[in-house]
């Protein structure tokens, strides 16, 4: 098991397992996502989920943030909407005679940015300096925003009218991308059977603010040795020089790539990492980050052809032994 910080409850491992066991009570038949959902919250990231409608995209961002007894806000982007709306605004307050701020949905610990893509870029990009810094600056003031905290955006990749894409600034700041796909024919029937009781409620799992904290200060505990980190360099470096790439993985996503294989080994309780964890997580991590040639993405989506470069690339590098 890793060694546990000073005066960290064994029980909060235990509490974990529930999460994951909560997150597949609503979301049936979808045990890889489930767990690289909360591999993401353990790596202090956020989660860009991307599918078709229907699948359980919103319902398993609700899941994941109520799960856990923290502050959570859902956002629904559209439009017309500003930046004000998601950050907050400065108004004066006759009574007091000055300027009070008023912080806006921003100041939670989960936001569920739901149909991120339906939003301007001016909108989008107020969201930067929230996930890459833990704070956000209005009128000259930074802002530190409640821990932890994770930005949880949902989009749908077909649909394109009406849509802005989210430029490749924004995606690296997603630590992962995952796609739920449809269910199998057993999870279906379960979700078919249980539609007559309404909506699946998010079950508790027991895990608090201050319990996620230790386990993401948990999660820099976990070894990885020095030849594990040549191995994800050299996978970097291999999208950094492919042919089909024009952008390769920044030297934020090898960081991502190292904090979210120590958040696995942590979370199949381990104290090391190992190849198989950069293996596993390597696509959803990468494939969102890379930047594809016009020419490759004529006859195939850009989110399936970075996925079969990724996965290629991981088939020509050495594994360590």
């Amino acid at each position: 098991m890793v060694a546990l910080p000073v005066g960290f409850s064994p029980e909060i491992l235990a509490r974990l397992a529930g999460l994951e066991t909560a997150l597949g009570r609503t979301i049936r038949g979808k045990p890889e996502v489930v767990r690289l959902s909360v591999v993401c919250l353990l790596a202090r990231g956020h989660l860009l989920i991307e599918d078709v409608p229907g699948v359980g995209k919103t319902t398993l961002a609700q899941a994941l943030a109520r799960a856990v007894s923290c502050r959570f806000h859902r956002l629904q982007f559209t439009s017309d909407m500003l930046p004000s709306d998601v950050l907050g605004v400065t108004i004066y307050n006759a009574h007091s005679e000055a300027f009070e701020f008023k912080p806006g949905p921003i100041f939670s610990n989960f936001l569920l940015a739901d149909e991120i893509n339906r939003t301007t870029p001016k909108t989008q990009s107020a969201l930067l300096e929230a996930m890459n810094e833990g704070q956000v600056s209005i009128d000259g003031k930074s802002h530190a925003l409640p821990q932890p905290f994770m930005v949880i955006a949902t989009q749908n990749p077909v649909e394109h009218h009406g849509t802005y894409p989210l430029p490749e600034s924004q995606l690296d700041r997603f630590l992962m991308r995952l796609r739920i796909g449809y269910p199998d024919l057993a999870s279906e029937r379960q979700i078919v059977r249980n539609s007559e009781r309404g909506l699946p409620e998010a079950a508790a799992s027991g895990l608090l603010a201050e319990d996620v904290l230790r386990l993401q200060e948990a999660v820099h505990r976990v070894t990885v040795e020095e030849a594990l980190v040549d191995y994800m360099l050299a996978i970097v470096e291999k999208t950094r020089n492919h042919e089909s790439l024009a952008l390769g993985v920044s030297p934020r996503g090898s960081q991502a790539l190292y904090r979210a294989v120590q958040a696995l080994a942590l979370l199949d309780g381990r104290d090391y990492a190992t190849p198989d964890d950069v293996k596993r997580l390597a696509v959803p991590l990468f494939a969102h980050r890379v930047v594809i040639n016009t020419r490759t993405t004529l006859v195939q989506r850009r989110a399936d052809v970075g996925e079969r470069i990724i996965e290629e690339i991981l088939s020509q590098v050495d594994v360590p032994l």
